[in-house]
């Protein structure tokens, strides 16, 4: 059985995060997408507020765990859970040289632990979490956000009123 795991903080999750766990699902018999939560790090919404609004917006997806781990190596969570393969996207140059250097890390802390990396298409390439909060609350931010996140985070953001 082939397992990976995806993680990430998922602050909110986008349709960026979808698509990636979309694909995870369809390549591996099992994807654990992790809600990877560090102590230092501030967050906008809470580990339960996007553990929900993964699972919400993930209900299409079979063969799926959505879970979370803290103060870890996102690679000991992965032994930890038996995945053979840990899931990356890359997104920009940027990203291209952390995950790189992040996939030899792990190779040498669990070399039986294979990084996968996948590039979005073109149209959700740029997408993260923090843009979408930026572009929260100046008039008309509706139409902007519903672009990047699915329906479920989109009607969460409205409700919530904040960023």
């Amino acid at each position: 059985m082939r397992t990976a795991v995806y993680a990430g903080s998922f602050d909110p999750p986008t349709k960026g995060h979808i698509w990636m766990i979309e694909q995870g699902v369809a390549m591996f018999d099992k994807l654990i997408v992790a809600i990877g939560d560090n102590p230092s790090k501030h967050y906008s919404y809470s580990v339960q507020e996007r553990l929900q609004l993964l699972r919400d917006s993930t209900a299409h997806c079979e063969h799926l765990e959505v879970s979370h781990f803290d103060n870890r190596y996102l690679v000991d969570y992965a032994k930890e859970v038996k995945a053979d393969f840990i899931l990356r996207g890359i997104r920009s140059p940027h990203d291209y040289e952390y995950e790189r250097v992040m996939r030899h890390i792990n190779g040498d802390m669990a070399p039986d632990v294979t990084t996968v990396f996948l590039m979005p298409p073109r149209d959700i390439a740029e997408l993260s979490s923090n843009m979408v909060k930026g572009l929260i609350g100046p008039e008309g931010w509706e139409d902007k956000v519903s672009r990047y996140v699915p329906e479920p985070v989109f009607e969460f953001l409205k409700a919530s009123g904040i960023n």
